[in-house]
C-alpha cells in the first residue's frame, strides 16, 4: 500500500522531527457532530474513523490551551477518494486569546487532498503564533457540500531544544552553569 500523499504549504519544514503534536493539550469542542461521529475522533489515530460536521456552515474546530502555546502547523487527515462532497475545500485559521479576539491568520483553498494536508500559520509578523485559542473554520466544501468530514488533526509545535531553535535557548551544558549552588543540584541523587 503507498503511502498518502503530503500537500505541504512552501517553507515546511521537510524534517517533521523537528516538530511535535500537542493536541493531547487542547481541549476541544466543535460547533456541531453527527451522533456517533463526534469530536474524540479528530484525535483517534484511526484514519478510518472521522468527525462529521451537521448543520450550516461554516464549520468550526476549537482547540483551546491552558497556557500560550506557539503553533507552528496543523496537520489535517483528508480522504477526497472516500469522502467527496464531505471534503473540506475553503478553510479559515484564527488565533487569539479567547473567542472574542480572534483574529484570522490563514484562508487556504485545498484542492481535493487525500492524505495529510499541512497548513502552516503565520501572525501578522510572519512568526508561528502564540495562543490560547485557535479555530478552525470550514468555509466550503468540495462539489457544494454541506457537512465535513475531517479524519485526523495534529496541532505541530517546535521542539524547543539547542539543536534546532538556537536563538530560542541557551546551549545547556555543565560547562555553562559554574556556581557552587547550581551544581549541587545538577546530578540526581
Amino acid at each position: 500500500m503507498a503511502s498518502p500523499e503530503l500537500h505541504v504549504q512552501p517553507d515546511v519544514p521537510a524534517n517533521w522531527n523537528d516538530l511535535r503534536d500537542v493536541g493531547d493539550q487542547a481541549v476541544w469542542s466543535v460547533s456541531s457532530c453527527k451522533q456517533g461521529y463526534g469530536v474524540r475522533y479528530l484525535r483517534d489515530g484511526d484514519m478510518e474513523t472521522y468527525w462529521q460536521s451537521d448543520g450550516p456552515q461554516p464549520h468550526l474546530i476549537n482547540m483551546e490551551f491552558q497556557k500560550k502555546t506557539t503553533v507552528h502547523s496543523l496537520k489535517l487527515y483528508l480522504d477526497f477518494a472516500n469522502d467527496e462532497s464531505y471534503t473540506p475545500n475553503k478553510v479559515s485559521v484564527r488565533a487569539g486569546t479567547y473567542f472574542h479576539d480572534l483574529q484570522q491568520i490563514l484562508l487556504e483553498e485545498i484542492n481535493q487532498p487525500t492524505g495529510w494536508t499541512v497548513l502552516k500559520l503565520k501572525d501578522r509578523n510572519s512568526k508561528p503564533p502564540s495562543v490560547f485559542l485557535l479555530q478552525l473554520a470550514i468555509l466550503s466544501n468540495h462539489q457544494n457540500g454541506r457537512d465535513s468530514r475531517i479524519r485526523q488533526i495534529h496541532i505541530r509545535v517546535p521542539h524547543i531544544g539547542c539543536h534546532n531553535y538556537q536563538s530560542h535557548c541557551i546551549a545547556f551544558s555543565q560547562d555553562y552553569f559554574t556556581s557552587t549552588e547550581f551544581q549541587s543540584c545538577a546530578t540526581i541523587r
